[in-house]
């Protein structure tokens, strides 16, 4: 089997599922037992200092989006680019942390990028490979820049990325213009 970790799932046009249609999905972690991922593009309308207080006494001094990370419930997570507070390392300049001391650190340092998420996406042992059979996902290996690009329209510019990279594989997409008339 060969880990996912740090790749981009870009759900395919075919797959219906409320949960995860137009997402794209960050594999934080995937081994024999299984996967664990964070829908990138999912913001919620609550940010993070409207919920902090549920969370810490420590002052919050950042004002982003909370994400919905997926449908299975979890921890306060953070992808955050602080190595020295990390609990693992998902991609180059890519972190995740769950732990309390850490979450209260980035918030009241920011000093990184970060992204916030409440849930996340889970799949058993064999799960992911079979849905990656069935054609439900688009891989793409994640880069830091993808991570923390805005999550509107994501979904349409990772898939169209991929799309040319297959169809295409010795064009560059990032030479052809969103809008076809600029050329």
């Amino acid at each position: 089997m060969k880990s996912l970790q740090g790749h981009l799932l870009i759900a395919s046009p075919q797959l219906v599922d409320p949960n995860f249609a137009r997402s794209v999905v960050l594999i934080v972690q995937h081994n024999e037992s299984g996967a664990l991922g964070l829908i990138l593009n999912r913001p919620l309308e609550t940010n993070l200092q409207s919920v902090w207080e549920q969370v810490s006494d420590v002052p919050c001094f950042v004002d982003q989006p909370l994400h919905q990370g997926g449908p299975c419930d979890g921890p306060l997570m953070v992808l955050h680019g602080d190595a020295e507070i990390s609990e693992m390392q998902v991609v180059p300049g890519v972190y995740w942390s769950t732990d309390k001391d850490s979450v209260e650190h980035l918030v009241s340092h920011h000093n990184s990028p970060m992204k916030f998420f409440v849930g996340y996406a889970g799949w058993g042992a064999g799960q992911l490979e079979g849905e990656m059979d069935s054609g439900a996902w688009l891989p793409a290996p994640g880069t830091q820049d993808q991570i923390f690009a805005d999550p509107e329209n994501q979904w349409s510019r990772l898939r169209r990325i991929i799309t040319l990279t297959i169809t295409y594989p010795w064009l560059d997409p990032r030479l052809i213009p969103d809008d076809p008339n600029a050329n």
